[in-house]
């Protein structure tokens, strides 16, 4: 007698299980930078500076110096794996008579016209590389600048650069700054590891030191603290040059495409202002893992804006708003948290930082997130 065919409900929680389990399984990475994070922390500490140090005052300049960075990385990466993406705000979402007007019409040009209307009224400059508005049809939303769908968190990133499986966390708009902070941070932790662990490293290895159970310690700590530095120095060096091109990782791999043409730099203000849109205005911010970045994350400043019919300023600006008389809808304004980079004003005052708290476009993704529910 044949078994009967498996219910819905039965299917559903072997659905719900699997996606459990892939989420325990994405921990894996982190739980194990977590342990060698752990293990150094005993090796360095224990092994080479409260058994192996004789100097009383090597000692103490090495400890205190070593948790100094200890607690900048581990901070800076905790701030990377918690702090929640930040996903469009909900003016980019279709409205239900635009979602159903959607669906009712066949594929192409008659569905373009549903999502020209509903983008409008929305600062949105790229495009798809058919010149189409970038939808999502799995958010059901409209995709600001520089907005990707994961395909792992499901869901629409702000300014997506990548997924990191490091960080069990999409690096976007919201923790961009952390994860460049702990690159940083635990590049200088290997380096500073590598330096101080040197001189007994060589000891060990010449037996200039008798065999305890500090050498294995010793020895291998090394050996890692160089071999993270290496890779970690690359990566860095990377993402240090994405900074000064006002670039994402994506963007490098697949150039953002403006209403006019293609444009690798279209972001790129300058390294002056491509270094604030990340850090902020103020420096203080800056080396310390605290929310900082400029902007909202829907909208960004770009080179080409003065080209855009309404702000056309320029014989070349005329001259492009003639060629573009036929786009798809015409060019929004900037946000006000963003337009101030375009201009010589160094930061923005405290008074216009208060006027705009409570807008979309506000500097603090918390505050955003709150406001979006």
């Amino acid at each position: 007698m044949a078994a009967p065919p498996p219910s819905a409900g039965s299917a559903g929680a072997c659905m719900g299980l699997r996606r459990r389990c892939q989420r325990l399984l994405y921990w894996v990475p982190v739980l194990f930078i977590s342990s060698i994070l752990c293990w150094s922390y005993y090796a360095y500490v224990t092994q080479l500076c409260l058994l192996t140090m004789t100097n009383i005052g090597e000692k103490v300049v090495c400890l205190v110096a070593y948790h100094i960075f200890f607690m900048l990385f581990v901070w800076s990466y905790w701030k990377t794996i918690f702090t929640l993406p930040m996903n469009p705000s909900k003016e980019f979402h279709l409205s239900y008579s635009d979602k159903e007007s959607l669906e009712r019409e066949p594929r192409g040009e008659s569905q373009q016209e549903v999502l020209r209307r509903a983008a409008k009224d929305l600062p949105i400059y790229t495009r798809t590389m058919s010149g189409a508005i970038r939808y999502c049809d799995r958010c059901h939303l409209v995709k600001p600048d520089r907005c990707h769908h994961c395909s792992i968190c499901d869901k629409c990133i702000l300014k997506m650069d990548h997924h990191c499986p490091w960080v069990n966390n999409c690096v976007g708009f919201s923790n961009y700054k952390f994860f460049l902070l702990f690159l940083a941070y635990s590049l200088l932790y290997c380096l500073f590891i590598a330096a101080t662990d040197l001189q007994y490293f060589i000891k060990f290895w010449t037996n200039g030191l008798p065999d305890t159970q500090a050498k294995f310690h010793i020895m291998f700590l090394f050996f890692a603290a160089a071999m993270f530095s290496v890779s970690l120095s690359s990566l860095f060096g990377y993402h240090c040059w994405l900074v000064s091109k006002n670039k994402s990782t994506l963007e490098v791999f697949r150039a953002p495409i403006f209403r006019h043409r293609t444009d690798k730099n279209g972001f790129s203000l300058g390294f002056s202002k491509n270094l604030r849109q990340v850090f902020g205005d103020e420096k203080k911010y800056w080396l310390v893992p605290v929310f900082s970045s400029l902007g909202d994350g829907c909208s960004f400043p770009t080179c080409l804006v003065n080209q855009d019919p309404e702000q056309a300023s320029t014989p070349s600006a005329l001259n492009s708003t003639s060629k573009n008389e036929n786009h798809l809808f015409p060019a929004k304004p900037l946000r006000d948290s963003q337009s101030h980079l375009l201009t010589d004003t160094p930061s923005w005052s405290e008074t216009s930082g208060k006027a705009e708290k409570g807008k979309v476009g506000m500097s603090n993704p918390a505050l955003t997130m709150e406001n979006e529910t």
